[in-house]
């Protein structure tokens, strides 16, 4: 969306009807479940506008939580991963979703921005990437802190703000794994630089390296 995208705000809904833009099976490209089969189902809008966002999110439209669960189960090809990802999914009631998928046998992730909270079944993993909002991190939600199961860092060599890892309250949580991801600035030249800075990081401090494999491998 390459921060063109309208921020649009948290919603109060019931959680029984989303705006969805698509549901697809596909391999998990990012993070711990990198090369996993999974059902993907990516919500509508996002309450931030990052200016290297790749991802549209703005095609969408409602569905209730029955359809939802539906086409996840017809699509699955026995896929038991279930991603939920936007957008910013929090932006939306996802218990009731997350809850379905739960019961139907799949295990749930989402990855978030991290400046929205809503309580979620224990059973959900978290991914956390928080964004620099106008050029800054803010420090992590006390809330969303204790909830993640791991946080995901861009880096960018040319963006002033993603040159590094920012300490932003991570470190009272030295259980969570820390994964960086080298920002797609559609530049193969500028893309290398990004990921041989991950590469440096993860050497120096032990964090984790998370390429996305899905666009190395040219699918969804």
């Amino acid at each position: 969306m390459k921060g063109k995208n309208p921020k649009r705000p948290p919603e109060s809904g019931d959680g029984l009807s989303l705006n969805v833009v698509e549901i697809f099976p596909t391999l998990q490209g990012e993070g711990m479940h990198a090369g996993v089969p999974a059902m993907f189902i990516r919500l509508g809008g996002c309450n931030l506008a990052c200016n290297f966002c790749d991802t549209q999110f703005e095609d969408f439209s409602e569905h209730t939580l029955e359809e939802i669960t539906s086409r996840v189960k017809s699509l699955s090809r026995g896929h038991r991963l279930a991603v939920i990802t936007g957008g910013e999914p929090l932006r939306q009631n996802i218990a009731p979703l997350c809850e379905a998928l739960l019961d139907a046998g799949f295990s749930v992730q989402i990855e978030t921005n991290g400046t929205i909270y809503r309580n979620l079944p224990d059973r959900v993993e978290v991914v956390c990437s928080p964004k620099a909002v106008d050029g800054t991190y803010y420090p992590l939600r006390p809330d969303v802190l204790a909830r993640v199961n791991a946080l995901k860092f861009i880096i960018s060599t040319r963006e002033a703000a993603y040159a590094d890892v920012p300490q932003i309250g991570q470190a009272a949580r030295p259980d969570l794994p820390v994964f960086l991801q080298p920002m797609d600035e559609e530049d193969a030249v500028i893309n290398a630089a990004n990921t041989a800075r991950c590469v440096a990081l993860c050497q120096q401090h032990g964090y984790r390296l998370s390429l996305q494999t899905h666009k190395i491998l040219g699918i969804a």
